[in-house]
């Protein structure tokens, strides 16, 4: 009976701990590209001071680490920075924080990052989830 029991329990835990991994992943874009509209909203407010903005990046940060650093604020003697995240999210399905990058000038579907700017965030996993989708598509 216990080996009856144990049998059934390991694909369930194993589909648990994948779903709580997705819900991750699925955190851990949405809280880069509100990041990333923050940042782009802030550029077109007149937050943010052009020199901590690329030439062609429509306002976009110019990598995710500006995200985290912070940017100058436009006529804020006090030096202070504004910053949109507090550290890179990990990646739950690669096991870290390498991402994959688009900026505003690729195509939607190129994996090659121009390195002009940061318009959009994935996963570098080609791996199916439980829905059927492919995480690198997310």
């Amino acid at each position: 009976i216990l080996l009856v029991l144990a049998s059934a329990v390991m694909p369930l835990s194993r589909v648990t701990a994948q779903r709580e991994r997705e819900a991750e992943l699925r955190r851990a874009l949405r809280t880069m590209r509100t990041a990333i509209d923050d940042h782009k909203d802030a550029v077109d407010l007149g937050l943010i001071a052009g020199a901590n903005v690329g030439a062609g990046s429509q306002g976009y940060p110019l990598n995710l680490e500006a995200l985290v650093e912070g940017v100058g604020v436009l006529n804020d003697a006090s030096g202070e920075k504004l910053r949109f995240l507090r550290r890179i999210p990990f990646d739950p399905i690669t096991q870290s924080h390498d991402w994959g990058l688009r900026s505003y000038q690729d195509a939607p579907d190129s994996i090659r990052w121009s390195g002009d700017n940061v318009y959009d965030v994935y996963s570098r996993s080609d791996g199916t989830a439980l829905d059927g989708t492919i995480y690198s598509e997310w």
